[in-house]
């Protein structure tokens, strides 16, 4: 657990942050010597409540190869 005053977590945010979210570690943030507010992180990096919906994959066709340039007969005219 990090204990800091208010002027040196205005100073350090950041770094005070990184280590939350990096580490783990609780932040105890203090006006007066007094605990006023406490940074935890939000979730850990296992967690996620973001997920992928798999109806929106991409499937790409069978050989297809996205990197692999046009031919010209793949160009529409007007682009040519």
């Amino acid at each position: 657990m990090i204990t800091v005053n208010m002027h040196e977590a205005k100073s350090r945010l950041s770094e005070l942050v990184k280590a939350v979210e990096e580490n783990g570690e609780t932040v105890i943030i203090c006006r007066n010597g007094k605990p006023v507010v406490q940074l935890n992180a939000a979730l850990s990096k296992q967690q996620s409540r973001l997920k992928g919906d798999p109806a929106l994959k991409v499937k790409l066709a069978p050989g297809y190869d996205p990197t692999e340039p046009l031919s010209d007969d793949e160009i529409p005219a007007k682009y040519r």
